[in-house]
């Protein structure tokens, strides 16, 4: 497990001043996280959830619904992760980053998604897949050049790999990048890029892409580039989701976009160890996504449970409803444990962490899932109207079965690597 860096937290905490730092109320006598528990490892681990939590609960939840209807992206309030040192959470701190760990990254996603997962989302495309990635794949003239601008949040960027015709197949991917002299020539279209427009009219400001450079399906690249580049634009912002509409989607194409060949990231025809390496942050926080929805829809069904009379005894006298709220708490405490036992094994630059970064993923996604649905049920009416908040919970939620690998992608690699290297489980 990496550490988090010595006065990380030193660095963070200044940066929050005047929010007021807090547990939350709900289940603050059975679930109050504890500084050397599992999930908070370290008293900077225990400081940045109670910062994180802080500040989601003061700024984050009032904009929620808002910006939900709106399907835009509260771009001012995300700058502000940068002022807390958020945006930067696993960079090293010579770039401008907390230089914490993966655990940390599990702490920032949960107690975000806990109020608004699409606020996260883009916070995750941000981070996780422009931030860390470079951070991890970068070389030493990138990082120095892009990351400080990216973890103070004067910039803000996302990843680029899926296509219009390539979700899970995503090594038989289109998009090629053609060596000319000193430049490579791009051309195709990249599909479901959160963070690939900010206004709805033109892109982002940076992006990770990979590109066929070869004649195999594991020729790919990664290349690093810029709002404004020629060739470069955005095709349509994608609209009407179900659900994350809190951050933007959109379509991103290239045609003749000419990148500086100092901008290939990684080796060239390597770029799916660096893919693969990614994956793996990523699903783990994208459980910790899952994480998040599951506790807010277990207290909210909780708190209504208690409060709501029916035939003259309070709902969670019902054995119907005790068993929707016990089986999802428990539920969500058992993926709470796997995903935090997870982060805290998996190094940020090495692989081979796949199994579990899948099977963290497949099960909450589906547990996330679940829990919205039981919380709706237990609310009734008032869960299916978006003033409760279950609601937008339950449709923020689907795309976690999706995105970042579909749970069929997760049973196939979980096979794979189970009947490759697991004889007798530990």
């Amino acid at each position: 497990m990496r550490k988090a860096a010595p006065g990380a937290l030193r660095k963070l905490l200044p940066r929050a001043s005047g929010l007021r730092i807090v547990a939350s109320p709900q289940f603050r006598a059975v679930a109050t996280t504890r500084e050397g528990s599992i999930f908070s490892p370290t008293a900077e681990h225990q400081a940045l959830r109670e910062m994180v939590r802080s500040f989601a609960e003061a700024e984050v939840e009032p904009q929620a619904n808002e910006f939900n209807r709106l399907e835009k992206m509260n771009v001012p309030l995300f700058k502000k992760l940068g002022e807390l040192g958020l945006l930067g959470v696993t960079v090293p701190e010579e770039y401008g980053g907390s230089g914490m760990d993966a655990t940390a990254a599990v702490i920032v996603h949960e107690e975000l998604a806990a109020v608004d997962p699409g606020f996260c989302l883009a916070y995750l495309a941000h981070s996780m897949l422009f931030v860390n990635n470079l951070a991890q794949n970068g070389n030493e003239d990138m990082k120095k050049a892009f990351l400080p601008a990216v973890c103070d949040g004067s910039k803000i960027g996302g990843m680029c790999m899926s296509e219009p015709s390539v979700g899970t197949d995503v090594l038989g991917m289109k998009t090629t990048a053609v060596k000319d002299g000193d430049e490579y020539v791009i051309n195709g279209a990249k599909m479901w890029i959160t963070n690939g427009t900010l206004d709805g009219e033109t892109t982002g400001d940076c992006y990770l892409v990979y590109a066929k450079t070869g004649s195999t399906n594991r020729d790919i690249s990664l290349f690093l580039l810029e709002k404004g580049t020629p060739g470069f634009s955005l095709g349509q912002q994608i609209k009407e989701k179900c659900g994350m509409r809190a951050s933007m989607t959109a379509e991103l194409v290239f045609q003749d976009c000419r990148v500086p060949a100092s901008n290939l990231v990684g080796d060239l025809g390597k770029a799916s160890l660096c893919m693969m390496r990614n994956l793996e942050i990523e699903r783990v926080v994208l459980a910790a996504m899952s994480l998040g929805i599951a506790r807010r829809c277990v207290e909210e069904m909780n708190r209504y449970a208690g409060d709501r009379k029916a035939f003259g005894n309070s709902l969670n006298s019902f054995g119907q409803i005790q068993r929707l709220i016990s089986e999802s708490y428990a539920e969500y405490q058992a993926g709470r444990s796997y995903v935090y036992q997870t982060a805290a094994e998996l190094d940020l630059s090495s692989t081979g962490n796949g199994l579990d970064a899948d099977g963290v993923k497949l099960y909450c996604g589906v547990m996330g899932k679940n829990v919205a649905d039981r919380a709706i049920q237990v609310m009734g009416g008032y869960g299916y109207v978006g003033e409760y908040n279950v609601e937008r919970l339950w449709r923020d939620s689907k795309l976690l079965e999706i995105g970042g690998g579909t749970n069929e992608a997760h049973h196939k690699n979980m096979v794979r690597d189970l009947s490759r290297k697991v004889d007798k489980l530990p």
